[in-house]
């Protein structure tokens, strides 16, 4: 009976919970625009990295390593693009 209890999902489920609750915080506690934006950044990757994992079983396939490399190669890019936005209109270069 254990085997069909969804016990990852369920934790996975239950970090989301707590990471969204610390995202939160940054509001409620009207932390430095710094001291937000750091926490907001570092739990936004924390939950993408378990929405990937836990939910769509990234790491549950023969190409995993695939998959991982095509992750790194999107979030590489979308870098790219925020910082050359904030390097074109805020910092006029």
């Amino acid at each position: 009976m254990s085997e069909l209890f969804p016990r990852k999902q369920i934790m996975g489920f239950i970090y989301s919970v707590i990471l969204t609750i610390v995202a939160l915080t940054v509001y409620f506690l009207h932390l430095s625009f710094t001291q937000g934006m750091i926490i907001l950044i570092c739990t936004a990757f924390a939950q993408a990295l378990l929405q990937l994992v836990g939910f769509m079983h990234v790491g549950e396939s023969k190409d995993r390593w695939i998959i991982y490399g095509k992750v790194s190669f999107m979030i590489a890019i979308a870098l790219i693009t925020i910082f050359g936005t904030l390097l074109i209109f805020l910092w006029d270069m």
